[in-house]
C-alpha cells in the first residue's frame, strides 16, 4: 500500500472540500494519484470539485490599463506580502505603470516587462527602490494583454480582481460582461467565450465523470446515455460565458444580452490576485517560545 502522506490527504480535501477520511481513503484506493482520486472522490460523491478548489492567495492587486483609443488593455498580477501594503498608493501607481507598459510595449515576458522603462528609471529599478521603503518583497508575477477589436475593463474588490473584454459593438455592454466574469469567481468561472472553444480533453474528462456517476443509477444504457448528454450540455453553459446567466437579469443568458445589444465578445483575460499561490501558515509563536524555553 502506498504511503500517503498527511499533506497530501489535506491537499486533495483542499481540491474537493469533502472530509479528511473521505480523502485518505480516495488516496489509498488510488495508490496516491492526486488526480484519479480526486475523479474518484468526484464520482462516487458526484461534487463538482472544481468549484470549490483551493484558491489560497498572496496579496497584491491586479494593475488594468486600456489606452485611450481602446484598442488594447493588459492586466498585471503585482504581489507583495501583506493587504496593508496593498493598499499603498506607491504599490499601486506601480502597478498601473506596469500594465501600461504592458499594453503599449507587448513586452515578451515578465523579465522584459521589467526592463521597461518608467518614468527615465527601468520599472525593476522602481520595484528595487518600493521594496526598501515599504520593507516587502514585491513581485509582478504574471500579465496579459489583448487587442485587435475595442477593450473593456473592470475592476472588483479594490483591485483583486481585473478582467479585460474584447468586444465590437455597445461599449456600455461590454464592460457589464466584464463584470458579470468578475461575479462568475464567486460561482462557475467562464473558461471560454463559447462551446467550440472548449478544449476537447476537458470535455471528454467530465464525460467519463459523468458517465461513471450515470452508471451507478443502475438505469438501462440507451438512458444513461441521455443523462450524460444532458449533464454534458449542462456543464458547457455553464463553463462558457454566452451559455451562463447573466448576472444582471439571470432569465437571460450572456449570448441574448450581447445579440440583443447587437454585440460580440471575441475574447476575454480576468486575473484574481494571489491565485494559485498558497500562502505560508502565520508563525505559531506560542509553540516558538515553548521550544526556546525548552533549549534553557
Amino acid at each position: 500500500m502506498a504511503d500517503i502522506s498527511a499533506s497530501l490527504v489535506k491537499e486533495l480535501r483542499e481540491m474537493t472540500g469533502l472530509g479528511m477520511m473521505e480523502c485518505k481513503r480516495a488516496l489509498v484506493e488510488t495508490e496516491g494519484d492526486l488526480k484519479k482520486a480526486e475523479e474518484t472522490l468526484r464520482i462516487k460523491s458526484g461534487s463538482k470539485a472544481s468549484k470549490v478548489a483551493s484558491r489560497q492567495a498572496a496579496e497584491g492587486t491586479i494593475g488594468v490599463f486600456v489606452t485611450p483609443d481602446g484598442n488594447q488593455g493588459a492586466l498585471v498580477e503585482f504581489n507583495c506580502e501583506t493587504d496593508f501594503s496593498a493598499k499603498n498608493v506607491d504599490f499601486l501607481g506601480l502597478a498601473s505603470a506596469l500594465a501600461k507598459n504592458v499594453a503599449t510595449q507587448n513586452p515578451a515576458d515578465v523579465a522584459a516587462l521589467m526592463n521597461t522603462m518608467i518614468d527615465g528609471e527601468t520599472a525593476e529599478s522602481r520595484r528595487a527602490a518600493l521594496v526598501q521603503k515599504v520593507g516587502e518583497n514585491m513581485t509582478a508575477r504574471r500579465f496579459a494583454r489583448i487587442g485587435r477589436n475595442k477593450v473593456a475593463s473592470y475592476i472588483h474588490g479594490g483591485g483583486r480582481i481585473g478582467v479585460l473584454v474584447e468586444y465590437t459593438g455597445n461599449a456600455d455592454i461590454a464592460r457589464d460582461v466584464a463584470m458579470h466574469l468578475a461575479a462568475s469567481v464567486a460561482s462557475t468561472r467562464a473558461v471560454c467565450v463559447s462551446r467550440d472553444e472548449v478544449p476537447a480533453e476537458l470535455i471528454e474528462n467530465e464525460r467519463k465523470i459523468f458517465a461513471a456517476q450515470a452508471a451507478e443509477s443502475g438505469k438501462p444504457m440507451d438512458i444513461v446515455a441521455k443523462m450524460v448528454e444532458g449533464r454534458i450540455n449542462k456543464y458547457l453553459a455553464e463553463v462558457t460565458l454566452l451559455g451562463q446567466p447573466f448576472v444582471k437579469d439571470p432569465e437571460q443568458t450572456v449570448e441574448k444580452v450581447l445579440k440583443a445589444a447587437n454585440t460580440s465578445v471575441k475574447s476575454f483575460q480576468m486575473f484574481v490576485v494571489g491565485e494559485g499561490i498558497e500562502k505560508k501558515p502565520p508563525p505559531d509563536f506560542a509553540a516558538e517560545v515553548a521550544a526556546m524555553g525548552k533549549g534553557l
